[in-house]
């Protein structure tokens, strides 16, 4: 009986050590599906992912000020790179987990149309994107807007989020009758949450594509390692893809 508890224990012990925590940083946009992710991941590996969500310039900056993150899951393909020339991240690491989509939404239904031409005709009082400055699917709103040839018609009707999540928050809650946000944030498996959405063409901005990079602070845990993989994994994809991201 004795001999049998014990052996109970330490198989118990066994797997906690085996399990472990991954410290992860997540671009805004991709909040809905890493939830998802992260959970599935847990329950077939028994690792833990405790993330932190903002604009990717911000947690950028957070990094390279010392942030405990080991895995970051950026809105762009540019920020990782740029941490990995500076020698923050693991050599050969850095892959494309997904490619954005950027949509002109509404929380009405009525408020946008299939061809986004409510932008031209300028109905209205705030239009919310996100600061192109930290935020890739801001700058591929400012880049929409000039494309159209809209950006100085419509500059003074601009309501600038921190983050994309932020931009989501000023249309859903009426403080801004539309904005650019990710398709991601506001439709499942390819139909629309709520309200009405323009997919803009991908030829009017720069191609999202959001890389996911190991840093350097995660080179020794398994976990990082395990959920980078996992992202790579057909789970993974099948959320990503639901949430209207390409792979």
């Amino acid at each position: 009986m004795q001999k049998t508890l014990l052996s109970v224990i330490g198989l118990l012990l066994s797997g906690t050590a085996l399990a472990d925590q991954v410290q992860v940083a997540v671009a805004a946009n991709f909040t809905a599906p890493m939830q998802a992710i992260a959970e599935q991941f847990s329950h077939d590996t028994g690792h833990q992912v405790v993330a932190a969500y903002g604009a990717t310039g911000q947690l950028y900056a957070q990094i390279n000020n010392g942030a405990p993150f080991e895995v970051f899951l950026s809105a762009d393909d540019s920020t990782p790179k740029k941490l990995e020339d500076a020698g923050a991240t693991v050599a050969g690491s850095r892959f494309t987990y997904a490619t954005g989509t950027l949509v002109l939404w509404s929380a009405k239904a009525d408020q946008i149309d299939a061809a986004g031409d409510v932008l031209t005709r300028g109905q209205f009082d705030h239009l919310a994107i996100a600061n192109p400055q930290t935020a890739p699917y801001g700058l591929a709103a400012t880049q929409t807007l000039a494309k159209l040839g809209l950006s100085e018609q419509l500059a003074n009707k601009l309501v600038v989020g921190q983050s994309i999540s932020q931009t989501l928050q000023f249309v859903s809650t009426g403080n801004a009758e539309l904005g650019f946000v990710a398709l991601s944030q506001v439709s499942k498996d390819g139909k629309l949450t709520q309200g009405s959405a323009w997919t803009v063409p991908e030829s009017y901005y720069q191609p999202i594509k959001q890389d996911a990079v190991l840093l350097n602070k995660g080179a020794a845990n398994p976990a990082a390692k395990a959920l980078l993989e996992y992202l790579k994994g057909p789970q993974a994809a099948k959320v990503i893809k639901a949430y209207g991201y390409k792979i």
